[in-house]
């Protein structure tokens, strides 16, 4: 899932605060949760950083080995959004899921071809567009702690570029989670159904950046409180 949305206090222009108001309602306190180092110290306040939705697509399941296809992210009108072409073979049922598939070297969605770029830059303008907020971000994605965010890190790892992400994100927020902390008792945690029980949509899943807006609207919707964020929240390290 490859779309970014910011939220936060201090978010840069065009970007909102946690404390937004939604469709008439009071505002939702902003989050004054800290987070904690490695070491369990106190980290930067929850309230001091900013939120972006992320999402990526891969080649399969396979966290130790699938290569990404498509990085996305949101920060309400600004988009990231790029797509490259993957050196693994993308897994049938993928390809089946996401509707891509590459061709004599060249990535197509169903069907038609994508405009892509090489890993290495990809990763590199994601950093950019990460370092274009004040420091420091939080990156959020349904089930990042099981997917999004060990793919990436190795891929990262792999490229040296972690170092660099670690100066610009300093955590992630697992929403898969949140909303189990939040709504324990609704059936069902995937996006898909909580898209449709809380917005009444549904939406292109599986294209990164479709996801990572729609987690931005749920996220507003929810108006999470601070302690939830927190223990749903997990430092890069």
């Amino acid at each position: 899932m490859t779309s970014l949305l910011c939220s936060g206090v201090g978010a840069v222009k065009g970007c909102s605060s946690v404390s937004l108001q939604l469709r008439g309602l009071p505002a939702a306190p902003a989050c004054s949760t800290t987070l904690c180092s490695a070491d369990g110290e106190p980290d930067i306040p929850m309230a001091e950083k900013i939120i972006v939705f992320f999402d990526l697509e891969a080649t399969g399941l396979d966290t130790s080995r699938c290569d990404i296809i498509q990085l996305a992210a949101v920060c309400e009108e600004r988009v990231f959004n790029r797509f490259t072409v993957p050196q693994q073979n993308i897994d049938e049922g993928a390809s089946e899921v996401t509707g891509f598939r590459v061709r004599s070297g060249r990535l197509f969605l169903r069907g038609s071809p994508v405009e892509t770029v090489p890993i290495v830059d990809l990763l590199t303008s994601f950093i950019d567009f990460l370092r274009s907020f004040r420091d420091p971000v939080v990156l959020a994605a349904h089930s990042v702690m099981s997917f999004d965010a060990p793919v990436f890190t190795r891929v990262l790892m792999k490229h040296d570029l972690h170092n660099q992400f670690q100066e610009v994100v300093s955590g992630f927020l697992d929403t898969f989670l949140l909303s189990k902390r939040l709504f324990p008792n609704i059936r069902g945690h995937s996006q898909v159904s909580l898209v449709r029980i809380f917005l009444g949509k549904f939406y292109d899943a599986h294209n990164a950046e479709e996801d990572a807006k729609m987690l931005q609207e749920l996220y507003k919707v929810w108006r999470p409180d601070h302690n939830s964020v927190f223990k749903s929240t997990f430092n890069v390290n």
